[in-house]
């Protein structure tokens, strides 16, 4: 295939990834009114944030099945439209209580993109254009959590409440019809005939050594920058500006390593890049914890310490993801979705658990942090094949 429609593609997957994020995103400046205009409580009002967590989470184990099963474009076609619909119905609720219900479909619709983007980016392109492709939708997805709810202000204050979901109900549906019009002039990944469901993959040691490593990494960042805002602003009395400052530095680095991953990689091989990113950003993040315990508490000083997980989340991060994705063979689809899953589940798991402790200090938060990332260069020395030396 020539290279201007594989590139239309690839923007038409990561517009899908996009929105799936933006769902969240864009909805998030609006929470705080949904009592005012829908009734209920505020705590209610969190559960329209929660339910599209749970689709997701539900949505990324179905699509990783149903794409190793049957063919991913028209499953991607038929999900974009269906999360265009619930996206659009719920511009018309009028009450919290079918909110959260829809909005646990449109999560659920709309995970399909995060779990087939790499799968066809590694059917489309060579190993070294998969590890570029990758690299820039890593950039998207990165940039879309900062710039959303920005914008999400922008939409509300014009539209109300409703506008963005009925924004990113028609940009789904004109993607979906895109994309079904290219899913027959393109090759889509083929079904994981060999596959042998979820239960292959836990024993395939290489994959797991390579999906669970990176699932680490990236949650450890997460855990660290979903607590960050109340450190700075409560434990610390610093204005909020201070953690968007650590974002935008932290976000144009990441950008700048993932897009210069795969040529580093080819300099010194994608095993030997992979554990240096998860050393680094293991480093960056005891870096900041030894910070914390000497009581430092000035936000520059952080935001320039956490540079380095950033850093080292972005040279690993495409590379990762491809290495995963080849050592789950025909099984891409559901590779991905246990890789997302995981991902999830850690996040989850280690922000409450140091949700206790954010509105006193840095120590908890960047430890729990910590034990995180560092398990992610603990799985590549544990599980690295005998014999096998990193730097391949």
């Amino acid at each position: 295939m020539n290279a201007p429609p594989r590139l239309f593609l690839l923007v038409l997957i990561s517009a899908g990834t996009t929105l799936g994020l933006a769902g969240t995103d864009l909805v998030l400046p609006a929470i705080p009114t949904l009592p005012d205009t829908l009734g209920g409580t505020q705590a209610m009002a969190q559960y329209v944030l929660a339910a599209y967590v749970a689709g997701v989470a539900v949505g990324l184990v179905l699509f990783g099945e149903l794409g190793a099963r049957f063919r991913q474009g028209w499953i991607l076609t038929v999900s974009l439209a269906l999360f265009g619909l619930t996206s659009l119905a719920g511009a018309y609720v009028q009450a919290l209580e079918p909110l959260i219900v829809l909005r646990f479909f449109q999560g659920l619709f709309g995970s399909a993109s995060a779990v087939f983007a790499p799968v066809w980016i590694r059917a489309l392109f060579d190993a070294p254009g998969a590890m570029r492709a990758m690299g820039v939708l890593g950039s998207i997805e990165s940039l879309t959590p900062a710039i959303a709810p920005l914008i999400g202000i922008w939409i509300i204050s014009w539209g109300g409440w409703q506008a963005p979901f009925s924004i990113v109900g028609v940009l789904a549906l004109i993607v979906a019809l895109a994309i079904g019009v290219y899913a027959q002039r393109t090759p889509s990944p083929a079904p994981a005939s060999r596959a042998h469901g979820y239960l292959s993959l836990f024993a395939n040691i290489p994959f797991l050594r390579h999906g669970l490593s990176q699932a680490m990494t990236l949650a450890g960042l997460l855990v660290f920058v979903f607590g960050l805002p109340a450190v700075f602003t409560k434990a610390f009395g610093r204005p909020l500006t201070d953690f968007v400052a650590l974002q935008v530095i932290g976000i144009g680095l990441f950008i700048v390593a993932a897009n210069l991953s795969s040529r580093i990689a080819r300099r010194i091989g994608t095993e030997r890049l992979i554990m240096i990113g998860a050393a680094m950003a293991a480093l960056g993040t005891l870096a900041v914890l030894l910070y914390a315990l000497t009581g430092g508490r000035n936000t520059a000083t952080i935001t320039f310490l956490f540079i380095f997980v950033n850093v080292g989340l972005g040279l690993r991060g495409p590379t990762g993801f491809f290495a995963a994705l080849a050592a789950a063979g025909g099984n891409e689809s559901r590779g991905a979705a246990i890789v997302l899953v995981t991902t999830f589940f850690v996040v989850g798991a280690g922000t409450a658990l140091a949700a206790p402790f954010v509105a006193t200090g840095l120590v908890e938060l960047t430890l729990v942090s910590l034990v995180i990332s560092a398990a992610s260069p603990v799985l590549l020395l544990a599980l690295r094949p005998k014999g096998t030396p990193i730097k391949t």
